[in-house]
């Protein structure tokens, strides 16, 4: 399929340096991006850097496509506007239509066709996985807006750098909350692709480590896309005196239908509802007053005090009149971490990128963050929250915290072998 009409078009810049933050030990950093040689000797030509936005500007995860990509363009703006550094960007969109064939399809016409050499976006774990692949076969960097661990997990390779919070950081907070809170006996409902295995098992490995007593008591699984969820809701419905609790591993469209068709049943008058993603503001939206009493791991919300977060708040409602939320966030901070990486570097070369974004200590909307050399996996805070009566849309209450070198899992459990 072709680029989104929506978008298409490259837009040719002038990207001058990263705002809202430096790069920790980079004070003293001169010269511009390019040949190292060129750069001592004070040559002030100017390189391209060669960026595809890959996102589901159409299908089920649209919404999100649609919010990752106000966080990237407002990011490459305000780098644009910045007068420290000077090298050109050049960027297009495509569309992947949340599945992995179209995405491979479009990256390959960046590649080929307009010299990309830097990848970012794709929120399906599915698409996101084949992305890996196709980085390290074509040696392009790559920032994924899908959460499934095995991104930067068993199938990682160097050239993946994921600011998106991971199953496994967000599990950590779900789980503890859920132990400590609801109980050990767990019930799933799972949307059947990458992103619902992973949240089974990261959810699970960590209740067994929790209690003795963990016991999963049943398990559903939806298609992805699917509308109907009677019947996985009525043998939810058929376990709630055995369970404590449902685990809901899906997003986007299926989880709002979901929760919309649960809260008609009276669902979560019979068992908490658990899950990953209820925080994000299109599932709130989407699913109204449904919502309300439901508790969810939450990646990120506007009102944290860490970091630059409040200058990206100010600036995002000021470009679009509105909040951001997890995926504006993590499309704003890829694109810093990894122009901050081609300004440490000094080149744009990606593998030379790669061989210095890894450990390189960068402030972000966190604080001061770092892809993990390991894994390459950013080391985020992660919060659990309850979804409560709101105006326009049920409010995030939030519950606990957990800092980001607790939640994320410890390198030699990762798989990831870089």
């Amino acid at each position: 399929m072709g680029r989104d009409d929506r978008y298409h078009g490259s837009r040719r810049q002038v990207l001058r340096a990263v705002t809202a933050g430096s790069v920790a030990g980079l004070t003293g950093l001169a010269g511009c991006v390019g040949d190292p040689e060129e750069a001592a000797n004070g040559d002030e030509s100017l390189d391209t850097i060669e960026l595809a936005v890959l996102e589901p500007f159409t299908g089920p995860f649209s919404d999100l496509g649609e919010e990752r990509m106000q966080g990237t363009e407002l990011a490459i703006e305000q780098i644009n506007d910045s007068d420290e550094y000077e090298f050109e960007i050049e960027y297009e969109t495509y569309d992947t239509q949340s599945d992995p064939e179209d995405a491979l399809s479009e990256a390959r016409e960046a590649v080929q066709s307009q010299g990309a050499q830097f990848l970012t976006g794709c929120i399906s774990s599915d698409v996101a996985l084949s992305m890996n692949d196709f980085a390290l076969d074509n040696e392009v960097l790559y920032t994924p807006g899908a959460a499934d661990v095995a991104i930067t997990g068993e199938r990682c390779n160097e050239y993946v750098f994921r600011f998106e919070t991971s199953t496994a950081q967000i599990a950590e907070a779900m789980a503890q909350w859920t132990h400590e809170e609801q109980g050990d006996r767990i019930f799933y409902h799972l949307a059947d692709y990458a992103y619902g295995e992973s949240v089974r098992n990261e959810f699970e490995s960590r209740m067994e480590e929790l209690s003795d007593d963990y016991e999963a008591v049943g398990e559903t699984r939806a298609e992805f896309g699917a509308t109907d969820f009677e019947a996985y809701i009525t043998q939810i419905e058929s376990a709630a005196d055995e369970a404590d609790a449902v685990v809901i591993g899906s997003t986007g469209g299926d989880l709002v239908a979901f929760l919309s068709q649960a809260a008609d049943r009276g669902l979560p008058e019979e068992i908490p509802i658990v899950t990953t993603t209820a925080s994000f503001t299109p599932v709130r939206a989407g699913a109204g007053d449904a919502a309300t009493g439901v508790f969810s791991g939450v990646r990120y919300y506007p009102e944290i005090e860490m970091g630059d977060n409040q200058e990206f708040v100010e600036a995002y409602d000021a470009e679009y009149d509105e909040l951001p939320d997890n995926f504006s966030r993590v499309g704003y901070d890829s694109i810093r971490m990894m122009m901050r990486g081609v300004q440490a570097a000094g080149s744009n070369d990606p593998t030379e990128v790669a061989d210095v974004l890894g450990g390189l200590e960068q402030d972000t909307i966190y604080g001061p963050n770092e892809f993990r050399e390991c894994d390459g996996q950013a080391v985020n805070p992660v919060w659990m929250g309850e979804l409560t009566e709101g105006d326009d849309l049920p409010d995030v209450e939030i519950l606990t915290e957990i800092d980001g070198e607790e939640a994320i899992p410890p390198c030699e459990d990762t798989g990831c072998d870089r």
